[in-house]
């Protein structure tokens, strides 16, 4: 298994790390025998890197882990979970989670230690305000916490905002082949690394959708290249060629994920690509684009909207829709660019002003589109539904 140091601390991180976000099942609890087994398969096989969450697979994520890095295994990794700031009011209240976190997780520390889903600069400022970020300082002092951070699935300029609003110790994006212009995109990964800060790269598959829902065309292109390598394998050594990413979350439900995991990470290197190799996917790119709704490649030339839509993460998000048929993409939708973010930025708020279409490199007709991204994506209760969770996520 493959390392990469972070620069921070010294730490030498498996490039796989194990996300317990999706443990094999048996009904409707975790299958714990096989899980149990599988983490310390995992760990025999060289990932040093795991991470939950307060709230994975109802609450019961954190104990599984704990259960399985018991009898000397916890020594051996490195443990991340998450405090979730939209369940947080008071700093008594972030108190108590991180003391059940350490119950469930059988340990007096954590070595990586996030704010979920950190959303905006506003939802970092409240937790500065109620004393969190002074809380956790303190805390790292103590060891009680090794490095602070947080995840996030915002756009490209909340992240660039929230990056270089604290000295953080890592910090957690999505990123992969068909995100390179989504989210936190390239130069907001090249960004944290420029400030050296490592990045944990989540969704490198899409939750399996860069596997299982890819076009054909796509499929027949990765293996005219090498019919031995699986659309996987293309996907998780794309991200690997990055030296910019430390560490890769693969959320592995059974043994033979695993396997071809581990396999993988045994020998993927930071530019390691060869010409004919970045062509591959400069191809596959052209095909996804060609099978696009809307043309667009997340330039920005568009933005800011006066009325505040998120243009690129509309159209981002409804061509997902289409090119891999993703039946969680409406609420993908509503959670990125309604809920999550720090302003909505939904394709209804388009006042048709037209600003936009006078500066699209790709002369997109902007507004026309946004009306069928809005028929398609935003149901009668979708503004209703924003609301009542912004509120409750206390997102102003």
């Amino acid at each position: 298994m493959l390392t990469r140091k972070n620069a921070k601390n010294g730490d030498e991180l498996s490039i796989l790390g194990f996300g317990c976000m999706r443990f094999p099942t048996k009904g409707n609890s975790i299958d714990e025998v096989r899980s149990i087994a599988m983490i310390r398969d995992s760990i025999e096989k060289g990932v040093n890197y795991f991470d939950t969450a307060y709230f994975y697979h109802g609450g019961k994520s954190e104990a599984l882990l704990g259960d399985a890095l018991a009898g000397g295994y916890r020594e051996r990794v490195k443990v991340a979970t998450k405090l979730p700031p939209f369940m947080v009011n008071k700093l008594d209240g972030a108190k108590k989670i991180l003391t059940t976190q350490l119950t469930k997780l059988q340990t007096n520390y954590i070595d990586y230690y996030l704010l979920h889903m950190l959303s905006d600069k506003p939802t970092f400022d409240r937790m500065v305000a109620i004393g969190v970020m002074e809380w956790l300082e303190q805390l790292k002092k103590e060891g009680t916490i090794r490095n602070i951070g947080f995840s996030f699935h915002g756009n490209k300029t909340d992240f660039e905002q929230l990056i270089v609003a604290y000295p953080w110790d890592f910090c957690q994006i999505q990123y992969n082949y068909l995100d390179e212009n989504n989210q936190a995109t390239k130069s907001g990964l090249q960004l944290a690394y420029s400030l050296g800060i490592p990045v944990v790269v989540m969704e490198p598959l899409r939750g399996g959708k860069l596997v299982n829902n890819l076009p054909e065309q796509v499929v027949n292109e990765f293996m005219s290249y090498d019919p031995k390598r699986t659309p996987a394998e293309w996907a998780l050594r794309w991200i690997w060629n990055h030296p910019e990413v430390s560490v890769i979350l693969s959320g592995m439900g059974d043994e033979k994920q695993i396997a071809e995991n581990v396999r993988i990470a045994d020998d993927a290197r930071a530019n390691s690509f060869t010409e004919e190799e970045l062509k591959v996917f400069d191809r596959v790119k052209a095909i996804m684009l060609e099978k696009t709704k809307v043309p667009c490649t997340a330039c920005g030339y568009c933005m800011p909207c006066p009325s505040g839509v998120d243009i690129p993460g509309c159209f981002a998000a409804y061509n997902d829709k289409y090119l891999l048929g993703d039946k969680r993409n409406r609420f993908k939708y509503m959670q990125t660019i309604g809920v999550m973010s720090k302003q909505p930025g939904y394709a209804s708020l388009c006042t048709e002003c037209g600003k936009c279409e006078r500066h699209c490199p790709q002369s997109i007709q902007i507004r026309s589109e946004l009306k069928t991204v809005k028929k398609e994506m935003e149901g009668p209760l979708f503004k209703p539904v924003v609301f009542v969770a912004r509120k409750i996520l206390k997102i102003k």
